[in-house]
């Protein structure tokens, strides 16, 4: 889902709207037409990859996120495998339309895709064929849901206007809306959030999607090499306990909820002679915090109620530091489980529960309370203001990094328009941009596939 092959394909797209508007299938799919979601990048392979276009036309190409592909190998790919997807991985596609809850031929001609490629679109708890080899033969597959829509699952959140937090390589904030969808006038996604069971109603949540969260972490101690372990940067922020006005924006492959702008890129700010490597750190945590809080605001907007909680999970929620710091710029309580990997959970959860299957069940009355670790604000709003004021700040100063606009020249000397080296007339100088992505080859979210060996799935689909 970071990968920003497709720019080209989205660009296009978009310059062929009304208007050239990227919500332009908004109220059909609840989602922007964005580098984010599947349709563009089966596009991009149908337009780009000889093998994929002749498989379309000989009618030998099947389609599907991960979670098609792994039940398809489970249930036994050429020998009989199921193609199949649940309603949570189909609606991040741009193909299915979340109001009818199938695939949408007006969509699907739209991205010119052959709709007989696509799989049947089941619940996200029902048997949907069984294990066809191994130990496990026999076993059914019962269960799955895009990664994020098993946390929500996972943190219980089935009550109208819960929501949850995950912060993994990304940070994907999502509101349970209950029966109707919420359109959001506010950059954020309409989506599934669940359906359990293929007789019970469908559930849909408001989403908002970080792009870089865990990654920036990473970024750190790979690129810069100011850690050595990505458990290291609560010791280094907390060294300091702030970030003495440094801010940092890490929009490396650009800006995702509430701006969905792919011009933007990274961009820290704020620097004196006395930044040190544990201010970067703080303000690296700080960061997360601050999209977290974009996304909230815009979320409470669009639902109308205020959330009162957070609750979060993922593995960053290990690091106190970041947790206290989130609850301080969003001047509310996070609470956090004593399970972290919800994610898992509410895939098991959503398998036990299926007809057939039947373990437990997923009434309100017979589900298990788990012991949470509540982080209190510790900050005056006045002071939190501040910082979140700061940092909207550099977020305008992060924009429009990259752009498609012709060179200026200010009649001193050719200028680059952000894309290409620039020339001050007396030698080449570097654009400055340095390697963000590498743009030829998918990226994983660090959490990949999950198959519990039962034969439950989690698509790791970042939703994305």
């Amino acid at each position: 889902w970071l990968d920003l092959r497709t720019q080209s394909t989205v660009e296009r797209l978009i310059n062929s709207t009304p208007g050239k508007n990227k919500n332009h299938l908004k109220h059909k799919t609840g989602l922007p037409i964005s580098t984010y979601f599947s349709a563009v990048k089966l596009r991009w392979l149908m337009d780009n990859v000889e093998e994929v276009a002749e498989a379309v036309l000989t009618h030998r190409a099947m389609f599907g996120t991960v979670d098609s592909w792994l039940i398809w190998c489970l249930t036994g790919g050429k020998s009989g495998g199921v193609h199949v997807t649940d309603v949570t991985n189909a609606s991040r596609t741009m193909l299915f339309n979340i109001h009818t809850l199938d695939w949408d031929p007006e969509l699907c001609k739209y991205f010119d895709v052959p709709m007989e490629i696509l799989p049947q679109v089941k619940s996200s708890s029902e048997i949907y064929g069984s294990m066809n080899s191994g130990s496990l033969a026999g076993v059914p597959i019962s269960g799955c849901l895009g990664d994020q829509s098993a946390a929500l699952v996972g943190q219980m959140c089935f009550q109208d206007g819960q929501a949850k937090n995950t912060y993994g390589t990304g940070c994907f904030l999502l509101r349970n809306t209950g029966i109707k969808p919420v359109m959001s006038d506010h950059g954020l996604l309409t989506t599934l959030a669940y359906k359990l069971g293929k007789d019970s109603p469908a559930h849909y949540a408001l989403e908002g999607s970080v792009a870089i969260a865990g990654a920036v972490v990473r970024w750190l101690k790979d690129n810069l090499g100011i850690i050595q372990s990505s458990a290291e940067i609560e010791k280094l922020a907390g060294d300091v306990g702030s970030s003495y006005g440094c801010y940092f924006v890490p929009a490396f492959s650009g800006l995702y909820a509430p701006y969905w702008e792919p011009s933007a890129r990274g961009i820290i700010c704020g620097l004196t002679q006395f930044t040190n490597r544990s201010h970067l750190a703080f303000a690296a945590l700080e960061a997360v915090c601050f999209q977290t809080r974009e996304i909230l605001e815009a979320m409470n907007q669009d639902y109308g109620v205020p959330l009162t909680q957070l609750q979060v999970d993922g593995g960053m929620t290990s690091n106190r530091l970041l947790m206290q710091l989130q609850a301080d710029v969003l001047c509310i309580p996070v609470v956090k489980p004593s399970m972290s990997e919800t994610t898992a959970l509410g895939a098991a959860m959503a398998a036990g529960a299926a007809e057939g299957v039947g373990v437990w069940s997923l009434t309100p009355g017979n589900l298990t309370t788990i012991p949470t670790d509540k982080y209190q604000p510790l900050i005056n709003p006045e002071e939190s203001e501040f910082r979140y004021a700061r940092w909207k700040k550099a977020v305008q100063k992060a924009m429009n990094w990259e752009t498609t606009e012709p060179i200026i020249s200010n009649g001193n000397g050719p200028v680059s328009n952000g894309n290409g080296p620039v020339s001050n007339g007396n030698g080449p100088v570097s654009n400055g941009n340095g390697p963000v992505s590498n743009g030829n080859g998918p990226v994983s979210n660090g959490n990949g596939p999950v198959s519990n060996g039962n034969g439950l799935v989690s698509n790791g689909n970042g939703h994305h």
